[in-house]
């Protein structure tokens, strides 16, 4: 690294997080609950900072299933592999920080989607898929999508409750396979974003460790606002930031 205060990426925000903020949906699934689309992350952790309303976060991990409530004031977060589905109990709004900014956008959150649809990599990219835009169409498809998610999650939840964690396990190692081919994708998005910030604060703790804070002469203050209102996310209706490192879903439309 060239200097201490350089990184991969212009203006990251801190540790190269992603941000976004959350309405959970109101769609009422087979089950009765109403909520968002349930699926797990590959290698990025994922936060909820609650600053409205109240609802309940629902994970599958190997410690079984838990619902986490959620109301103002409240964090909760999972890991790599945590199967989550956000849960709407009235006005649920969610500020969402994620970890490795970029990756999610690029394919690391995998649906939860029953095992026939998850073993054809065709049939669940037009699964996932959702047309351009913030319109009916959008929404019709978003919601289809949802339930889809919500059908395999059931049987997971159902089995792991039961005593049977072979299916969450499988459906883990399916997730794995049909994300494969994405990962260099994702090591380049990883170095010049999270990587690249955490080598730039060993730079900076290296030169004031001789001394030398001459790299503060490039301290300066950001901002930026939402790029989009109302995006259709896994979980709810999604306000974006086209930040650095951030490849949304809607570039290109």
């Amino acid at each position: 690294m060239s200097h201490p205060g350089h990184t991969g990426l212009p203006h990251p925000l801190p540790g190269a997080i992603g941000l976004s903020h959350l309405s959970a949906y109101d769609w009422e699934a087979a089950d009765g609950v109403c909520g968002g689309s349930p699926h797990l992350h590959l290698v990025c952790t994922e936060a909820y900072v609650v600053t409205g309303g109240r609802g309940a976060v629902q994970t599958l991990s190997p410690d079984g299933y838990r619902d986490i409530p959620l109301e103002a004031g409240s964090i909760a977060w999972f890991t790599p592999g945590t199967v989550h589905r956000m849960v709407q109990g009235g006005d649920l709004r969610v500020t969402v920080l994620m970890q490795n900014s970029g990756l999610p956008e690029a394919g690391d959150a995998v649906f939860t989607f029953p095992p026939e649809v998850l073993a054809d990599p065709g049939r669940y990219a037009a699964a996932a898929a959702l047309p351009p835009g913030t319109g009916p169409e959008t929404a019709t498809a978003a919601r289809r999508r949802r339930d889809l998610a919500v059908e395999g999650y059931l049987g997971l939840r159902e089995a792991l409750m039961a005593g049977d964690n072979g299916p969450y396990l499988e459906f883990q190692r399916a997730a794995a396979r049909l994300v494969r081919d994405k990962v260099p994708t994702w090591q380049a998005l990883w170095r010049e974003g999270a990587l690249a910030t955490a080598q730039r604060t060993g730079a900076q703790l290296d030169a004031l460790a001789t001394g030398d804070p001459s790299y503060l002469a490039g301290a300066t203050a950001h901002e930026a606002a939402p790029t989009r209102l109302g995006g259709f996310g896994m979980c709810g209706r999604r306000d974006e930031y086209a930040l650095p490192g951030t490849t949304l879903p809607y570039r290109g439309e």
